[in-house]
């Protein structure tokens, strides 16, 4: 389903999906404390004289702001899209379950005219 799903997506959508996959790890949020913490050691450590961001980061701060602006709606077109696929899956599922019932049902009918017969049967032998 997956894969069929896929196939119809452009370049972009999957590009979404990526930068969705990757934003929603775990790995991003622990590499992103990393930078940040670097940023900030950096900032108030190491460049005492001359920070490029000196406190309270105004620059980290659009940095933060313009990932958070961008990756957002990246993040809800994907999740859109998870969303339809998994509508188009419960429809398929429910479409099959569908089918599943007539023949289940075709099935039950069958047996109670066998079971009929089997009377008729038994009756006309005399058998109990």
């Amino acid at each position: 389903m997956d894969e069929f799903y896929k196939k119809d997506l452009r370049k972009l959508d999957r590009l979404s999906d990526h930068i969705a996959e990757i934003g929603g790890s775990w790995g991003f949020i622990c590499s992103f404390f990393i930078f940040l913490f670097g940023w900030i050691t950096v900032n108030n450590y190491l460049l005492i004289e001359k920070p490029y961001d000196p406190y309270p980061f105004i620059l980290l701060n659009l940095i933060l702001s313009t990932l958070a602006a961008v990756q957002a709606p990246i993040i809800l077109m994907s999740t859109n899209r998870a969303a339809k696929r998994d509508q188009a899956r419960l429809e398929m599922d429910l479409e099959k379950d569908l089918r599943d019932l007539h023949v289940d049902e075709a099935s039950h009918q069958l047996l109670l005219e066998l079971k009929q017969d089997v009377r008729k049967i038994k009756k006309k032998l005399k058998v109990k």
